[in-house]
């Protein structure tokens, strides 16, 4: 297998950040130049970028650097996607057994949609989407799903931050036509990606919402058309996505 190339200032970076995590308390700068057997002066450099972010922070009379607010708001996001996708995974697992189809789980981020966790269909034919990659928002059910639920008077700027290609012959890239369809979406509850993404996929997504009704997740089911079809969708699988949305909702204190 080949050797990933590391960026070595990123590497350095984290090594130290790792090492105030361990530690638990302030450090001196010999202290972490010490525990990670790095130079004194490359340690410098880097906790004074980091302090410029935010990742740490110098006590004024005592010199010694802790972890900063940056690294706590960073670890509480991760805690909370941890949860929610503790809390998913059974559902989506769920989904799996009712369907047989792919079903995800995906956050929005910068105008994309990330895939944090999949339940697999068991079929040979199936859709797969790797934990972790991203996806166009405007084209996606779970883009889509999750766009809806944003500020409307914000759409443009997210608008902004997407490159609209024409991916099949079903995709809309004229921003007013998105809008009108994220209108729809907000009302009906779930959102399709009829063959938009990808030639002869279908997929149906709903939101998740937290106890504050904030919309912090999307799940979905994707499948081919031959099996996903416009009756199955709308009699079968709308029906039930919506109903373990907001089973999961509910989870995190929707109500």
């Amino acid at each position: 297998m080949a050797k990933k190339k590391v960026v070595q200032s990123v590497d350095r970076a984290l090594i130290i950040l790792e090492a105030l995590a361990d530690e638990g308390r302030p450090m001196t700068l010999s202290n972490l130049a010490e525990k990670t057997e790095l130079n004194i002066s490359t340690v410098h450099r880097i906790l004074n970028t980091l302090a410029l972010r935010d990742f740490i922070e110098q006590n004024q009379d005592s010199g010694k650097y802790y972890l900063g607010l940056k690294a706590f708001e960073i670890g509480n996001a991760a805690k909370k996607n941890i949860n929610l996708i503790n809390i998913t995974k059974p559902y989506l697992k769920e989904l799996v057994d009712k369907c047989n189809e792919t079903t995800n789980l995906a956050i929005l981020d910068e105008g994309e949609v990330v895939y944090v966790d999949q339940a697999a269909s068991t079929n040979i034919v199936k859709m797969f989407a790797q934990i972790g990659s991203r996806g166009p928002a405007y084209c996606t059910g779970t883009g889509k799903a999750l766009l809806a639920y944003e500020d409307p008077e914000k759409w443009p700027e997210l608008f902004e931050q997407m490159e609209f290609k024409k991916l099949t012959t079903k995709t809309k890239v004229d921003p007013k036509r998105l809008e009108e369809e994220l209108r729809k979406i907000r009302k009906q509850g779930y959102a399709l990606d009829m063959g938009e993404m990808e030639e002869g996929v279908r997929c149906v997504a709903a939101p998740i919402k937290n106890h504050d009704g904030e919309v912090v997740a999307a799940i979905s089911i994707s499948g081919p058309s031959i099996r996903m079809t416009e009756k199955y969708i709308k009699n079968e699988v709308i029906p039930i996505i919506m109903e373990v949305a907001n089973q999961i909702s509910n989870q995190l204190g929707h109500h």
